[in-house]
This record gives structure tokens, sequence and C-alpha cells, in this order.
């Protein structure tokens, strides 16, 4: 895997594609795209971080491994082990600076974004990224427990450059997967508008499943596009299917996606996106003996709950995948 260097918390100026980022220390560090997933051989356990939400969207806490159920390729699975609670989190913020931001205020929305998901983070306690991405992805603020650092990031600049979306879910959910914090996640900040990447939705979310992070992504629109609301203008064909793919892939890789367009709707939408990041069961069982792609499936045995859980892992011998 791809290693990236981590720059000093405080640097220069960093001039990323036409959005120049005011910060103080060491210059960013780009990450290669079209970066691959390494999956290695001789994995003891698979991990599988579980959310679970009731019929009115409220995260449920204080379930027990006996309300559980695990299906590895369709089969039941014996659990290993168990593990649920309010943990430290380790989290990678993506925020989109491509030429589509600068439509209708997103950029402002999504800078406001960045500074309401910091305000979520425990200084000391949990570790963040800061990453910025439009072609290609760059690491503002490498990981770090003083997340206030993330506040000293000035975001203003004008946006520019095609939207490689995907390409950048996927290479930052393999540097979040050498974390070693239980709860690891990605929160993506962008418009949705995908116009350059190499992969497919389809293809980030296997990566980012069979390592087991979780996507979440936060959608900044104009008002006129939010869905559902009253100012909202009828969608065309190709809105309705970017949307769909976004979901999609938050779904796949045990995560989810909120829609934004005013702060108090941004505000609402990070802090329920953080308590989900927070509260997972934690559920290991061990890998299964064929090699290639093995779906899960995590059921409750109480009704009328919905589970959020990676869609599979990858077993047999080291090799790559995209």
């Amino acid at each position: 895997m791809h290693k990236m260097v981590t720059p000093a918390i405080l640097g220069l100026t960093v001039a990323v594609s036409g959005a120049t980022l005011i910060a103080q220390g060491a210059p960013s560090t780009p990450v290669r795209p079209g970066g691959q997933a390494i999956f290695k051989s001789g994995v003891e356990a698979v991990t599988v971080s579980v959310a679970v939400r009731d019929e009115s969207g409220k995260v449920v806490k204080g379930l027990k491994q006996t309300d559980f159920e695990i299906y590895d390729s369709g089969l039941r699975k014996e659990m290993k082990d168990f593990y649920v609670g309010d943990a430290p989190v380790s989290l990678a913020i993506l925020l989109d600076i491509s030429g589509s931001m600068a439509v209708g205020g997103n950029m402002d929305r999504a800078r406001e974004a960045v500074a309401v998901a910091a305000m979520n983070l425990h200084d000391g306690r949990d570790e963040a990224s800061l990453f910025t991405f439009d072609s290609q992805l760059i690491q503002i603020v490498g990981f770090t427990t003083e997340v206030k650092n993330i506040h000293k990031v000035s975001l203003k600049g004008k946006p520019w450059g095609k939207t490689s979306l995907y390409d950048a879910v996927a290479q930052a959910a393999q540097a979040v997967a050498e974390r070693k914090t239980r709860h690891r996640a990605v929160l993506v900040i962008s418009d949705g508008i995908d116009t350059g990447s190499k992969l497919t939705a389809p293809q980030v979310s296997g990566i980012a499943s069979s390592i087991d992070v979780p996507v979440y992504l936060l959608r900044v629109v104009n008002p006129l596009d939010h869905p559902g609301g009253e100012l909202e203008v009828i969608e065309t064909d190709g809105r309705k299917v970017q949307t769909a793919t976004l979901a999609d892939l938050a779904r796949w890789t045990g995560g989810d996606m909120r829609v934004t367009s005013v702060p108090a709707h941004t505000s609402i939408a990070i802090q329920d996106l953080f308590e989900e990041i927070r509260y997972q069961y934690l559920i290991s069982i061990e890998p299964g003996a064929r090699q290639g792609w093995h779906p899960l499936e995590v059921r409750t045995r109480k009704k009328n709950l919905v589970v959020h859980s990676r869609g599979g892992y990858v077993s047999g011998p080291s090799r790559s995948g995209s």
C-alpha cells in the first residue's frame, strides 16, 4: 500500500489546484491517484463495524452479542469476539475543492461543514486528518489527536479542476485503514458530482468494504437542489442517478449519506453521523477458507431495526484489488 508521509501540522501557504489553503509548516503531501488496496493473507479474524438504527432513524445502543447474527456467503458464522462502546475515532475529512463546488455557494457550505465536523471531534481523544481533492487527493493536516489544528487551516480560495471523488475516497479509506483506533471512518464533504475518477462507485465500495472503513457522505447543495426541501426543483434523471450512486457507495461500506443546504441542516446532519460513527458494534469472525470475495450480512434478532455494515471481505493469498 502506498505510504503517505505525514506533513507537519502547522504549515505554509499551500496551492492546491487553484485553491489557496493557508496554514503554517511543511508542505502537504500529494497522494498518488489510482492507488490500490492490498488484501493480506493469514488474517486471523475479520472485524465488522456495525451501526444500528430504529425505524425513526435513531442510533440504537445497548444491544448484546445475542441480538446479532452474521452470515458469510449466506452461511451463519460463529462470532469470535464482540465489542461495543462509545470509543475514540480516527476520521479522515475529505473536502471537495473542485470546480463544480463554485456553483450556488456550495464551497461556502462545505467550508462551514468542515468547521462543524472539527467541532464534533474531541481534542486529545479522537484523531483526524484533513484532505482536499479535485483531480488529486492532498493531505493538508496529518492524522493527529490535536484536532484543534484543523480549525487553524484557512480554506479560502477559488474551486478549480475536475472532481475525482471516487478515487479520493478509495485512497483516503486505505490511509484510515492503517490507523489502530477501533472506530474508523471517512467523511466526504462534496456536492457529489464526480467528473474525473478512474474508479467507479462499486469499485471504491469494494475497497472500503474489504478493509472495514465506512464512508460517510455529506452532500452540500443549493436549497433548490435539496431533496424534499421546500424550494426543491424537479430533478433530472442524471442527478437522481448520481445521488443514488453516492448513497449506494456509502451503504455498501457500512456508512451513510446526508444532504444539507443550510447551516441548521449541516449541524444536525454531522452530529447525527458522529453519533453513528462513535457508537458501533464490532463483530469478529474467522475468515472463510474459500479464496476471493466473501459477501457479509449482519442481522439483528429484533425487528424493525436497520443495520449498517460493510458488504464483504477478501480471503486468500495477498492480492491487489481496485
